[in-house]
């Protein structure tokens, strides 16, 4: 007996690591200190010793049942996009600028050509935030997991001046919400998706002209958008983001208000921007109430910003600019702690 035949091949742990290599290499900065293979990932803080106050921010997550999808679809090189972008947009959402990330795989089999794949997308949504991914595990378990199953899950580190953090504790009446467009239903409420679709039973490669053409598929696999750019094109504008709310599980009813502090109030807008026809489709086909997806599905829109009134329009032309789509979808009133639709 040996520890192949137990069910963990630790040659393929090898070729696995070989393969990711220059994923990882593609994602380093000037500040990480360590190659790919040590126990520890070290990243240098010595640019950010100029800070007043720096302090560091982090964040970790997962992607969910959102896998589902990649295993049915059998496609695995952007998941791990959605895994770094949960992690990275809660970073900026408190005005952090992601360093570094350390992403944890856990398998059933390792299959080396399927983990490089996973670890791709990982080094794709690091490089689209400028986090170096330092580290992370692959582990083997068989017997926990089926053979063709996988989860992923990550943790990311950033850096702020503590006088520039986003705290929403100056969020007053009048403040303006600018939202920034989702590119669908992201990385969460996927047990209701496939609860709805079934997607074990359903063509998932069949195109909807509903759907832009596109197959229901692609469209659920469609990768998190990282907002990491478009905060930080905001920030450098010259525009004070008072509050900033990363719409995830809980959509609108849950992640507003955690920008907000008592006295405020939210009032959104449902009508301000153009909903994705994926959410019209998902409610329909599950019959799901308003109220219901509000409070599950980020609806369109992934990131809130809130802003002084008088910067509204510049906060909107810098996020186009950045590369992604701003609107603005309400403003804040005085009243109760929440959010009302209108």
């Amino acid at each position: 007996m040996d520890y192949k035949k137990a069910g963990v091949d630790i040659e393929a742990g090898y070729r696995s690591v070989e393969l990711m290599k220059k994923h990882i290499a593609s994602t380093m900065r000037k500040e990480v200190l360590t190659d790919i293979g040590g126990f520890s990932g070290a990243f240098s803080m010595e640019a950010f010793k100029n800070m007043e106050q720096p302090t560091l921010v982090s964040g970790t997550d997962g992607v969910g049942t959102k896998l589902k999808l990649a295993f049915e679809l059998d496609k695995h090189d952007t998941v791990g996009i959605d895994c770094v972008a949960m992690c990275v947009n809660d970073i900026a959402c408190a005005g952090g600028e992601p360093l570094f990330f350390l992403d944890y795989i856990a398998c059933g089999k390792n299959e080396p050509e399927k983990i490089a794949q996973i670890v791709s997308g990982v080094a794709e949504g690091c490089k689209q935030s400028n986090a170096a991914l330092i580290g992370g595990e692959t582990a083997e378990m068989p017997g926990f997991y089926p053979v063709d199953e996988y989860d992923l899950a990550g943790f990311a580190v950033g850096v702020v001046d503590r006088k520039d953090m986003i705290t929403g504790k100056t969020i007053a009446k009048g403040d303006v919400l600018v939202g920034i467009a989702s590119s669908g239903i992201h990385s969460n409420g996927f047990s209701l998706v496939r609860k709805v679709f079934d997607i074990e039973k359903t063509n998932l490669n069949k195109t909807f002209e509903s759907l832009g053409g596109k197959t229901l598929g692609e469209t659920l696999l469609a990768p998190t958008i990282i907002y990491v750019k478009a905060l930080r094109s905001v920030k450098e504008g010259g525009i004070t983001i008072k509050g900033c709310s990363h719409i995830t599980g809980g959509g609108f009813y849950e992640n507003i208000p955690r920008m907000l502090h008592d006295g405020v109030h939210a009032q959104i807008k449902a009508d301000s921007y153009e909903i994705p026809p994926i959410f019209d489709m998902l409610a329909k086909d599950g019959d799901i109430a308003k109220e219901m997806m509000y409070n599950t599905y980020n609806m369109g829109v992934g990131m809130i910003l809130a802003v002084d009134a008088k910067d509204a329009d510049k906060t909107v032309e810098l996020v186009n600019a950045s590369g992604q789509k701003g609107f603005i979808i309400g403003e804040i009133t005085e009243g109760e702690k929440g959010i009302t639709l209108v």
